[in-house]
């Protein structure tokens, strides 16, 4: 699904706006099941996917194709939206667009692929209910209105079967384009026109998939046919006045292997750009998203004269901007990367902005577009997981995503909309960034935070098993803002990258080395063990959890380690099978003695999910855990940090009787997690170090962007004693 920009007729509504400042930041998330019903299933799938605004930019409407429902969202206030429900439309809503007060909407209700179908329905937003509708002949997808809203253009898909055949092109029936008068604010159903474009395409001519529209200001409308590689010109009279295929692209510097480790050191073969979203930027220039579909998918976005002349291609600097932020998708680097996917154009006050949507980084990318020719990026905004449309308000200085994911069934993210403010306040993300080192530096799944004594402003974090072929250590200068990520030292054994490695714990051993905690999983042939190593991340030691307690294992071990004299200390996530319900060990180890023992910590009051401990760092006379459920959004309850007396931390032999510590709360850490960037409550708050200076720092594990929004926070708690 593409995503379906502002109308044309709202844009024009809204393109005289205040004058403007510097940066874009998130005011506020709003969760798609807030619209739902008292007494509804709030546990059912639901996705906000493409977006639009009513033409005094204080209502958002957006489709749900799994509940079949138009949602609608006050944003009087922006910074507060508030639900105002959904509308049934008996069938899968693609596209919505407002015109006055009615809503036009793309409705499918194809019974199958080989037999597609659907309607235009009207809905009256002021009573919430569906007032018309015009057969379309087909199943739509995009839908846009032209700048004055004397009609809509339609694309009608009647997309492909991916598993029929080879998936490939033909297969009957041919897409096409519809043209809609709109009357007194009503669709001309009886005056639609049907425009085909059969036989222009060098890719399955006979078989047009039009997958994107938009019109500019001289009634000319482009569309993309995705599959087909090509792109179309309609004029205003409704005939073709020019067609041409998008061409493909040459990455130099990319990642083409999901293969566990970021490497952008590949060249592929030309690639298809498949374009889907696409927006006019003047009316002789638009611009493409090259998401890609089944053969192509170039990861970055065009911008073609209207004879389809290239005037700019991004190749891979947008996904290598990306990885600078830690948002790069690993496990999709054999197939179409980042997946560029929406695309927008907008005034604010006396800058052209163009917003690029990533739907697998979960990112938007803002340029600025003075020059169409020389696109400078100027800033790359978190959004929620899976973005697919979104909306630029710019009278009100606003910038809307709709993010489609719904994860609930899994225990994570909810399908999102979320709002953006252009404002004179500096930018609140990226929190950290690789930007200027070579490469780029790309990273995520950072779990592990550790100091060095010797070296204030500088902390050293750790990836996890998500990329378990490159192990890395990552040194960071807290000193720049945002913090910067300065160097890599991947972890080795035998000079080469160490496999079978988890990294969930780091501390500093005091000689230039580390000592690492690593998390076990049987099922993967991934040790319990504590590591050492060197300076130059050569593994030098390794000490298995003793035999005793690894009769009792779970995947959810160590999470995190802390040096206390001659002593590690290891805080286990989860209990293991000899730990009574509720409790969970600090293992402790003598490196001098070589010897194991542990003492008991209690968590608190499990509610949904599971409890557990997610790191340990030591400052003066005390320990410091994190305790976190692992849940997200308004259902999370506990992130927060803990801390523990080392006088009564005195472990017991493994086997027997172990003491219980006594906790004391130091600081909730939700509060912060909802204010920093105005998002959700993320799940993986996993680091802590104290600094040289004694200020505590906190960083969140963002899975490597795997069923994740890719959000690193990474702020200062500053002292905490």
């Amino acid at each position: 699904m593409s995503s379906r920009l502002l109308s044309a007729a709202s844009a024009l509504a809204l393109m005289a706006g205040p004058a403007l400042a510097d940066s874009f930041n998130r005011i506020a998330t709003f969760p798609v099941i807030a619209n739902m019903a008292a007494g509804e299933d709030k546990a059912r799938a639901s996705s906000a996917e493409i977006i639009s605004v009513s033409e005094d930019g204080m209502t958002l409407i957006y489709t749900d194709s799994p509940l079949g429902v138009l949602g609608l969202v006050d944003i009087t206030d922006p910074k507060a939206p508030k639900p105002l429900g959904n509308v049934a439309l008996n069938g899968e809503p693609s596209t919505a667009h407002i015109i006055e007060k009615r809503a036009f909407v793309g409705v499918n209700t194809s019974e199958s692929r080989a037999a597609p179908s659907g309607r235009l329905a009207v809905v009256d937003l002021d009573s919430r209910t569906e007032t018309a509708s015009c057969d379309l002949g087909g199943q739509p997808d995009s839908v846009a209105v032209s700048r004055d809203g004397s009609f809509l253009a339609i694309a009608i898909e009647n997309e492909r079967d991916e598993d029929a055949g080879d998936g490939g092109l033909p297969q009957m029936p041919a897409g096409f384009l519809v043209k809609l008068p709109v009357t007194d604010g009503m669709p001309d159903c009886a005056a639609l026109q049907r425009i085909e474009l059969t036989g222009l395409a060098g890719i399955g001519a006979a078989d047009p998939e039009p997958e994107f529209v938009d019109i500019n200001e001289a009634g000319e409308i482009v569309v993309t046919l995705q599959e087909n590689n090509h792109i179309v010109v309609v004029g205003a009279d409704g005939a073709v006045a020019a067609h041409f295929p998008a061409g493909e692209v040459v990455l130099k510097n990319v990642d083409t292997r999901s293969d566990g480790r970021l490497s952008f050191t590949e060249t592929t073969g030309p690639i298809p750009r498949e374009p889907d979203g696409v927006s006019w930027i003047a009316n002789d220039h638009f611009v493409t998203a090259n998401e890609g579909d089944w053969k192509g998918g170039s990861r970055g976005f065009t911008i073609f004269r209207r004879d389809g002349t290239v005037v700019y291609e991004s190749g891979a600097a947008l996904e290598r901007a990306i990885a600078g932020i830690g948002h790069y998708p690993e496990k999709r680097s054999k197939s179409k990367g980042v997946e560029i996917e929406s695309i927008a154009v907008s005034r604010f006050g006396e800058t052209p902005y163009l917003f690029v949507v990533s739907e697998r980084a979960s990112v938007v990318a803002v340029y600025d577009l003075t020059d169409p020719a020389a696109p400078k990026l100027v800033q790359l905004l978190p959004s929620g997981v899976s973005p697919e449309g979104l909306v630029a308000i710019p009278a009100r200085n606003l910038l809307v995503t709709a993010n489609e994911a719904d994860l609930g069934e899994d225990g994570g993210a909810r399908a999102h909309v979320m709002i953006y403010e252009l404002s004179d306040a500096a930018p609140t993300y990226p929190m950290l960034t690789s930007a200027g080192t070579e490469g780029p530096i790309g990273w995520g799944a950072l779990g592990a935070l550790a100091s060095i004594a010797d070296k204030p402003g500088h902390l050293v974090a750790a990836s996890d098993s998500i990329y378990g072929t490159m192990p890395a250590l990552y040194k960071i200068d807290t000193t720049q803002a945002p913090a910067r990520i300065t160097g890599q030292t991947v972890i080795t054994r035998d000079g080469a990258p160490a496999q079978k490695l988890d990294i969930e714990g780091i501390t500093a051993d005091g000689k230039g080395g580390f000592w690492l905690a690593n998390e076990g999983d049987a099922g993967k042939l991934i040790p319990h063990a504590i590591l050492h190593v060197d300076e130059q991340g050569e593994i030098t030691e390794e000490i298995s959890l003793p035999v005793e307690l690894l009769a009792h294992q779970t995947r959810f071990g160590a999470e995190g380690i802390a040096l206390s004299g001659d002593r590690l200390w290891v805080a286990m996530q989860r209990e293991w099978g000899d730990d009574p319900e509720g409790q969970v060990k600090l293992l402790a180890y003598d490196l001098e003695a070589e010897e194991w023992g542990a003492v008991r910590y209690p968590l608190e009051q499990k509610g949904d999910g599971w409890m557990g401990l997610s790191e340990i760092a030591i400052r003066g006379d005390h320990a410091y855990v994190i305790e976190r459920d692992n849940v997200i959004g308004d259902m999370a309850r506990v992130k927060k940090v803990f801390r523990v007396a080392l006088a009564d931390m005195q472990p017991a032999p493994l086997g027997g009787e172990l003491p219980p510590v006594t906790k004391e709360e130091v600081r909730d850490l939700i509060p912060q997690l909802k204010s920093l960037t105005n998002g959700y409550v993320v799940d993986k708050v996993e680091g802590l170090a104290f600094d040289a200076t004694g200020d505590a720092w906190v960083i969140t594990d963002n899975d490597g962007v795997d069923d994740s929004s890719g959000e690193t926070l990474f702020w200062n708690l500053g002292k905490l004693d």
